[in-house]
């Protein structure tokens, strides 16, 4: 196959694979706690120089790179995906139960039935039993989550619930102006956070070997604010055009490298009539 082609192929993919992530973008736009997601390209010859000394070949040689080079040319690949972790826009919603984190690179901790995950998104409420879940249904972890368990109840005589800055909780006394700060919020800052992957639209599976430590001193936890997704649609949509048009211009290179080897084969197999 003629290198001119397989570029063409593989630029072709790699605006696919583009395509799908700004596309997934622009379709959270308004999901609360979403990060944008980002791919970055490159091609062989940028691989090449990064691994060159690994090369699966018997012969180091500079002949052999130079041949390697020019069986695979400068074909584009995705050669990296990540997550924009910046804060979104908090966005006040009066509600008790929303809470938005003021600080990049902090989540809440849920229980799911796969275990543990961390999310940005605080749009918060109550179960039938009183006990503090997402919109999912999943269980808010409290900060003793390790040695008590469970999640965080609250009693329906305690309709007042504040929350500060750190995440400690509290709630009236019923019958009396005074409140009890008794719960507290798991509140994580991951080692690594670039290792984290993402599940669905604003879940994170942390690193097996990750410890989770709640933080006592947060100092970023907003109640009644939302965070708002950090993708700016104009610049997506933007991106989702020069995208599409990259992607027109490799299916032209392509249909043209196509044109030109059934010339060829057509020239050559008359030649021999």
């Amino acid at each position: 196959m003629e290198t001119g082609y397989y570029s063409a192929t593989g630029g072709m993919v790699t605006q696919l694979n583009r395509l799908d992530t700004i596309a997934n973008n622009i379709a959270n736009a308004n999901t609360a706690g979403f990060k944008r997601d980002g791919l970055i390209t490159g091609d062989f010859m940028r691989m090449y120089k990064e691994s060159r000394d690994d090369l699966p070949l018997e012969n180091h040689t500079k002949e052999a790179a130079k041949f390697y080079n020019r069986s695979v040319t400068r074909v584009p690949q995705i050669v990296e995906q990540y997550t924009d972790q910046s804060v979104g826009t908090l966005e006040k919603t009066g509600n008790k139960l929303d809470l938005a984190l003021s600080r990049e690179g902090l989540f809440f901790a849920v229980e799911t039935p796969e275990g543990i995950r961390l999310t940005r998104n605080g749009n918060f409420s109550l179960d039938d039993k009183g006990t503090l879940i997402t919109k999912e249904g999943y269980k808010v972890l409290p900060a003793d989550y390790y040695t008590a368990k469970g999640g965080i109840e609250f009693s329906t005589n305690s309709p007042e619930i504040v929350i500060d800055k750190n995440g400690q909780i509290s709630t009236n006394v019923p019958n009396t102006n005074r409140f009890l700060a008794d719960k507290k919020l798991m509140i994580v800052e991951p080692q690594n956070i670039k290792a984290l992957k993402k599940e669905g639209d604003t879940f994170y599976i942390p690193e097996a070997s990750d410890p989770l430590i709640p933080l006592t001193e947060v100092g970023s936890v907003r109640q009644g604010f939302i965070e708002k997704s950090n993708v700016n649609p104009m610049m997506e949509m933007i991106s989702l055009i020069e995208a599409e048009r990259s992607f027109e211009m490799y299916t032209k290179v392509m249909q043209a490298q196509m044109d030109d080897m059934n010339k060829e084969a057509i020239t050559k197999l008359a030649a021999k009539q």
